[in-house]
């Protein structure tokens, strides 16, 4: 009897011990997983110091006294603030014009590039004709091409279409660069919206034009706000082109007027003045990407389902 008390007892233990040796792994899971959050959010916080650093610099260069500017050593943190700078861009007369034509040209550019980008996705996504794989692996193809490689081909066509340093001849040599981007991103959000509800509206006895801009256009906004926001950043950045196809004085963006003030005999080595000019130029793309950031993050993850 002695024997078969000890024997049961065995088990028991060997349970017991077991049993300790998960409670005590499942005290340590939070402990590890706890670590490592602190450990990626210190990595993503030194991430985004270091990124967010040439910001900074920029503003600061911007409001520091221009003397600041010039010191041997660097200061990180301004001694008295002034917005001469700001004020000295505002009143030069080429920089409100020239913002005036980067914001038509940009507008010009993602209007035309969505409208022809979204028909184009919706033909390569809803129909199937001859030469469709064709076509969407020369989108694909044209994506890959250096964007320099075409500054001289757009160049000459537009000085033959006599379109050369002229608002609309820009819009239309960014649309080589926008408009690809666009119907490759578009034919993703397209194709994840259901067949089945083409062919109810189809049943209900609407035509192929009102099944598109009633039934897939309002279900694929979330995907032409993304690409529409990253479309005016490609075309509001631009800065090749427009300086090879704007020669002229009249037509020039922002990213010309940048280089155009730091080669100014009239500014000379004005770095507090170019850095509020850096600063007004990218303050378009901050406010418009805060507000359209949740719209943004709903259609990135909207286009991430299929292909």
């Amino acid at each position: 009897m002695a024997s078969t008390t000890t024997d049961a007892r065995i088990p028991l233990a060997g349970g017991a011990r077991a049993e300790g040796t998960a409670v005590i792994a499942r005290r340590r899971r939070p402990l590890r997983r706890r670590a490592s959050n602190w450990t990626w959010n210190t990595v993503a916080v030194l991430v985004a110091i270091v990124m967010a650093f040439p910001i900074y610099w920029m503003i600061l260069t911007a409001i520091k006294p221009a003397g600041n500017n010039l010191t041997a050593t660097p200061q990180f943190w301004p001694r008295g603030l002034t917005w001469s700078s700001f004020s000295e861009v505002l009143h030069d007369p080429e920089f409100l014009p020239d913002m005036r034509n980067s914001a038509l040209i940009t507008l010009g550019t993602v209007v035309c590039a969505m409208v022809i980008g979204f028909l184009g996705a919706l033909a390569i996504a809803r129909f199937r004709f001859h030469g469709r794989k064709v076509f969407i692996f020369t989108v694909l193809i044209v994506q890959m091409v250096p964007l320099i490689a075409l500054t001289i081909p757009l160049s000459s066509m537009l000085g033959n279409a006599g379109l050369h340093d002229t608002i609309i001849g820009t819009i239309i040599a960014y649309l080589a660069f926008s408009m690809p981007y666009g119907v490759w991103t578009l034919r993703t959000f397209i194709a994840n919206v259901p067949r089945e509800l083409d062919e109810a509206a189809l049943v209900d006895g609407c035509t192929r034009w009102q099944t598109a801009y009633l039934i897939i256009l309002p279900l694929t906004m979330p995907g032409l706000v993304a690409t529409g926001v990253y479309g005016w950043i490609q075309a509001w950045n631009e800065f090749l082109l427009a300086n090879v196809l704007l020669t002229g004085g009249g037509h020039q963006t922002l990213q010309i007027w940048l280089l155009s003030f730091q080669s100014s005999p009239t500014h000379g080595a004005d770095w507090g003045g170019l850095m509020a000019g850096g600063t007004l130029t990218a303050l378009p793309l901050v406010v418009l990407f805060m507000a359209f950031q949740s719209r943004i993050s709903s259609g990135l993850t909207a286009g991430a389902v299929k292909g």
